[in-house]
């Protein structure tokens, strides 16, 4: 019986989960890839922390990076994390020294993972990521392999369930922001420090690596992010109103030839298949020809969700095939065109809080008119005893940069309350 001898670097949640279920299902894993995984190696910074899990000492490695040049290794799992520092060092050295790679390292895999795939693809190893975008769900194989007869023209989807999980609850719960991220953290849906969840950088880089997938094009990082902090229960509430649910969405579609990437939140029909999508699950939908439109949902993030990924990129190099990361070679790929948004195309919600005083109204809808973006519908909510009132407009399809150039003219206005608040309308 063939044999891969595995090294996993990184022992927090994922890596003692991965090293428990690959120890007690060994022989369903031999039976079904005809080829035995077995742990040869660990590291990880602290030796002597605590863990749910035995491990002998010939099985330790002091020197994570001993693992990219013993012989006996034939595939390194790195599950380090980050784009810099020992998981760079550690990806690129082994693929350097002809092991292959798994990572859930979407940092890394978004920043490098073009030098990283012509590295590999020149020592004929494998790197593998299935893990690194929406944890359980079987995205990227999908794009590989699944629907590799498919052109597809556009990707999207909740690519974050922290930030899934805090609008939804916002929305059911009727809580604010704060209230709702607190929760989050206590449940363990939101890190210590949750910043790149909230600003939309863990939707970015996982947008991009699909966009690639989805495209045969290099990584680009010409990206529109905007993340969910400014989201208030007003806007939840308006949203309802006006027949919307607000979700941070990811997009990377194909338009007259030119790719447009962005993540933002938005605003998307009650009814809509998406908006049905709570808590902390993710969702990914792909229009193809000639398949039509894909879903594919399930747990985004946490152990057995990544074990999944992670088994399955591991199972693919026990079969004993070399593929290239990027479904093609470092050759065929293309340099599209990656265009800002700018030109694009949004119907928007226009949020502003004004000062409850004759002409206010007209002002602003004259600034509307100026920049030719023309307005579907206009709620107005006074507060007489406070002197104040919330004007919603929403407009028509109009380019982004008028609409960003009216939300700054309004703004410097002195009757303004309050930052004024754009968020995107998705027509699907």
């Amino acid at each position: 019986m063939k044999k891969l001898n595995i090294a996993i670097i990184g022992l927090g949640n994922i890596g003692c989960y991965l090293y428990k279920y690959l120890n007690e299902n060994k022989k369903i894993l031999t039976e079904k890839n005809n080829c035995l995984p077995y742990v040869k190696y660990v590291s990880a910074r602290n030796k002597k922390k605590k863990r749910n899990i035995k491990i002998k000492e010939s099985q330790w490695l002091n020197n994570y990076l001993d693992s990219t040049k013993i012989k006996d290794v034939d595939l390194i799992v790195e599950l380090i994390g980050g784009s810099e520092g020992p998981a760079k060092k550690l990806v690129f050295n082994a693929l350097k020294n002809k092991k292959h790679v798994v990572t859930a390292n979407k940092a890394l895999i978004a920043k490098y993972g073009d030098q990283l795939a012509q590295i590999a693809e020149k020592n004929k190893v494998n790197l593998e990521f299935e893990a690194s975008v929406c944890g359980g769900v079987p995205i990227i194989r999908s794009l590989k392999e699944s629907l590799i007869a498919n052109k597809i023209s556009k990707i999207y989807g909740i690519l974050n369930g922290t930030s899934n999980y805090i609008l939804s609850s916002m929305d059911k719960k009727n809580k604010n922001f704060e209230e709702v991220l607190l929760i989050a953290k206590k449940l363990g849906y939101a890190e210590t420090n949750p910043s790149a969840d909230l600003n939309g950088d863990d939707v970015s880089a996982k947008l991009k690596i699909l966009s690639s997938l989805c495209f045969n094009s290099f990584l680009s990082d010409n990206i529109y992010v905007e993340g969910i902090r400014e989201i208030d229960a007003t806007d939840i509430k308006n949203a309802n109103k006006l027949g919307y649910k607000i979700k941070l969405l990811g997009f990377a579609e194909l338009l007259n030839n030119n790719i447009y990437q962005r993540v933002h939140p938005t605003l998307i029909k009650k009814d809509s298949y998406v908006a049905s999508i709570d808590g902390v699950l993710n969702a990914v939908i792909i229009d193809g020809k000639p398949v039509g439109q894909s879903i594919i949902q399930g747990e985004g993030a946490g152990p057995s969700a990544t074990t999944s990924a992670l088994v399955s990129d591991i199972s693919s190099i026990l079969r004993g095939n070399v593929k290239f990361p990027f479904s093609l070679s470092n050759k065929e790929r293309k340099k599209l065109k990656f265009n800002s948004i700018e030109e694009r195309l949004f119907s928007a919600y226009l949020r502003f809080e004004v000062i409850d005083k004759p002409g206010v109204l007209s002002n602003i809808t004259s600034i509307f008119s100026k920049n030719k973006v023309s307005i579907k519908r206009l709620v107005q909510n006074p507060d007489k005893n406070k002197k104040i009132s919330s004007i919603i407009i929403v407009t028509h399809e109009s380019k982004n940069k008028f609409l960003n150039k009216i939300l700054k003219e309004v703004a410097k206005k002195n009757f303004i309350k309050k930052k004024p608040k754009l968020i995107r309308i998705d027509s699907n």
